[in-house]
């Protein structure tokens, strides 16, 4: 039998068009800017598509194109050096993605299942830091890893959030109270201790919130910017985000490279739509908490 629509299912169905449209106009103007030529960028800005499409723009700032070719374009000259930085950007996103899963997975488990003095008091403290602003913890964090000499450093960049979140224990810790405990008393019964039973059991089973914590963790450190900047001086530790601003201000003053810059920021967003796309299965199941494959 087919549902009745209903007016308040029709709401709904526009509602979430609505909230659909709002959300992705904005990436596709950026692909449309950046397939826009820099002559262009002024007159033909009505069409949902650019009238001349060209793919100047993303060679110009791949450096495939000679410093007069790529001012001949409408660009600046400048160029992004995109190999380096991305490979910057993977190492720092993944150095933060796994080691803090992993530690906020065991963290999370401890709060779940451990008994141990000051379990309670502890975990209030961790949850109470959700309500600090990460601005506050910025010049703290920052005097810390410059005492310690890792300026400029990709350990330095990853320091602050590598070890774990308040919200990615907290959400570990909420689904490890959901497993159940007959698998773990029998897993008891096998000789197993507590680090056996994280490993063995808790770990294989929580596979689809692990993905969450680690997919969300990753879009989250890929678009981090102020943090990088501060910490990542070199160019040898240079992020995209921050090679991003970098090839905004080689712009003229006059007229900023919108033209590359857009196209700069959509090389810069493939990596995470494609990971978005081969793991959204697994996160749609997560949120079930089924921990299934």
């Amino acid at each position: 039998m087919t549902k009745k629509l209903s007016p308040g299912r029709v709401f709904a169905w526009l509602a979430m068009a609505v909230m659909i449209l709002v959300t992705v106009f904005p990436f596709w103007w950026m692909i449309r800017t950046s397939l826009t030529p820099a002559a262009d960028i002024y007159t033909d800005n009505l069409g949902l598509l650019p009238r001349n499409p060209t793919l100047i723009n993303f060679t110009r700032v791949l450096g495939l194109t000679t410093e007069a070719e790529a001012r001949a374009a409408g660009g600046s000259g400048a160029e992004i050096n995109f190999a380096a930085y991305l490979w910057n950007s993977v190492v720092y996103c993944s150095l933060i993605a796994v080691v803090q899963t992993l530690f906020c997975a065991m963290a999370g488990y401890a709060f779940a299942r451990l008994r141990f003095p000051g379990r309670d008091l502890v975990f209030a403290i961790v949850i109470a830091a959700l309500m600090v602003p990460p601005i506050f913890t910025l010049l703290p964090n920052f005097i810390l890893v410059k005492d310690l000499g890792l300026m400029s450093t990709m350990a330095g960049m990853v320091a602050p959030t590598v070890l774990m979140t308040p919200f990615a224990v907290f959400f570990l810790r909420q689904f490890f109270l959901s497993l159940p405990r007959d698998v773990e008393e029998a897993a008891i019964l096998d000789g197993n201790g507590p680090w056996g039973i994280f490993w063995r059991i808790a770990l294989p089973m929580s596979r689809g919130p692990l993905i969450t914590i680690g997919l969300t963790t990753t879009v989250w450190a890929w678009k981090d910017y102020l943090w990088p900047l501060l910490v990542g001086r070199d160019e040898g530790n240079r992020l995209v985000t921050v090679a991003l601003g970098v090839f905004l201000q080689q712009s003229p003053n006059t007229q900023p490279d919108w033209t590359g810059l857009m196209a700069a920021s959509t090389l810069s967003v493939l990596p995470v739509l494609l990971l978005l796309i081969f793991v959204g299965k697994r996160l749609v199941q997560s949120l079930n908490f089924t921990g299934s494959k």
